[in-house]
């Protein structure tokens, strides 16, 4: 049987996979296993049409079992993690998937000190949704639910922590209809910049769609009007929709990716002496051309698997302080536990001002090696264990010669295999990556007919 927890918590279809009644239980059994740990239990989720039911199903099971809770709205991700910490809570709960689609929701706990569970205590939670002897409380030992009273300025004062000074900036800010919504452009205003909005509303029914960080193209466009009307120094920024991550569109028009984010941090923390190790984390998907302009500067790039759980666990094991993936997931132990979208944008941007140059010039060194990912959506994982399927990434690595990479992986949050290639011709890479998806859709077809 597969495990329920994935890479980033418990996710499905809401109300058909992910149903008020599984929430309910995993709120029982979560405010169980996490009862050692005085204070309520924080809740926070994304704009998701599904997202006030599935919250009161989960407050509920918390409630059931003499647990408080306090519902903190909608905040993003790492908003709950800043909340979790500052406010002494026994745990904090998201209620998002994240970059996933509309009907998608999913919950993921944060532990006291902000960090994410570790994989035995989620399967301690999971051992206890079908238990019947949790406890059951009856009047006045029933716990009680109760709404935040601005507590979300917790989060807005580590946003301003940094000192940054936009004081010069127009920013134009994507916030995918998600968390960041409201979050965002009010902290950079606040910070000094002038900002434009698109998709910053509370509209869980478009979150996700056609913008935000999963598509660039509505920020693209709007960054280079504003750079055709005279506003020649625009910078853009998208959130994903629980807000965790961050990407960027820079003074040209061009897309700036999570690689290039991060070598901009990790140069400026490196002349700050405050990179430790002297080295990033990355993952096997982080792109060659990125761990080359690191290396011209004597930054490693330590590479982990593909996830935010991984690259957490590498940097708590190694004592690193920056770590992320090309999607825009950074974390910076300097600022939060968790990935961290609004205080990445405040960073970058805080470098940027900082330093009077362009976005485009700070990551310049970044010269992206071409990289194709095409998926396949199934939830049929074993082909990749089938021999034909072997044979046929064995060869394709072999085509890509010594300057390329191969990377084949079922995603750990959607029913998707991920083809990834690398090289230094793009043709090449992309017929590569085609002609392997071909084959895995080829070899899923009989695996469904027998």
């Amino acid at each position: 049987m597969s495990r329920l927890f994935g890479t980033d918590g418990v996710r499905g279809v809401a109300n058909a996979e992910l149903t008020p009644e599984l929430c309910f239980r995993i709120g029982r059994a979560g405010a169980t296993v996490l009862s050692e740990n005085a204070g309520p239990l924080v809740v926070g989720r994304d704009t998701r049409l599904s997202g006030t039911m599935l919250e009161a199903a989960i407050v509920a099971g918390i409630t059931s079992v003499g647990r408080d809770a306090v519902l903190l709205g909608v905040l993003p991700t790492p908003g709950v993690a800043c909340v979790t910490r500052r406010e002494g809570a026994a745990a904090g709960i998201v209620i998002s998937a994240s970059h996933n689609p509309i009907a998608d929701n999913g919950v993921k706990f944060f532990g006291p000190d902000g960090f994410k569970l570790s994989d035995e205590i989620e399967d301690r939670i999971e051992a206890l949704l079908d238990a019947t002897d949790l406890p059951r409380p009856t009047g006045t030992g029933v716990g009680i639910a109760r709404t935040a009273q601005n507590l979300g300025r917790y989060y807005y004062e580590e946003l301003y922590s940094s000192g940054a000074n936009l004081h010069g900036l127009h920013v134009v800010v994507d916030g995918a209809f998600g968390a960041a919504y409201a979050v965002a452009p009010y902290a950079l205003r606040k910070l000094g910049a002038d900002v434009s909005e698109i998709n910053c509303e509370n509209d869980g029914s478009r979150i996700n769609v056609g913008c935000g960080a999963t598509d660039l193209g509505p920020l693209q466009a709007a960054v280079r009007e504003a750079i055709a009307s005279g506003r020649t120094g625009t910078i853009g920024v998208a959130f994903d929709g629980d807000a965790d991550r961050a990407l960027f569109i820079d003074e040209t028009g061009a897309p700036i990716s999570g690689d290039h984010v991060m070598f901009a941090i990790a140069r400026d923390m490196q002349s700050r002496r405050e990179l430790a190790g002297d080295a990033v984390v990355g993952t096997v998907m982080s792109n060659i051309g990125f761990e080359r302009a690191l290396r011209v500067h004597g930054i490693g790039l330590i590479r982990a698997s593909v996830g935010d759980r991984y690259v957490l666990e590498r940097m708590q094991s190694g004592g690193y302080v920056l770590g992320g993936e090309q999607s825009g997931h950074v974390i910076d132990f300097r600022r939060n536990t968790t990935g961290d979208g609004p205080m990445t944008a405040v960073s970058l941007l805080g470098i940027v001002a900082a330093a009077g140059v362009r976005l485009h010039d700070l990551v310049s060194e970044v010269v992206i090696a071409p990289q194709v990912l095409v998926n396949v959506r199934t939830p049929r994982k074993d082909v990749l264990d089938l021999p034909e399927i072997q044979a046929a990434t064995a060869a394709a690595q072999r085509s890509l010669g010594d300057g390329g990479r191969l990377l084949i992986r079922p995603s750990g949050t959607e029913p998707l295999i991920r083809v990834m290639a690398e090289g230094e011709d793009r043709g090449q890479v992309e017929q590569v990556a085609a002609h392997l998806a071909s084959r895995i859709e080829e070899e899923i077809g009989r695996l469904t007919q027998t």
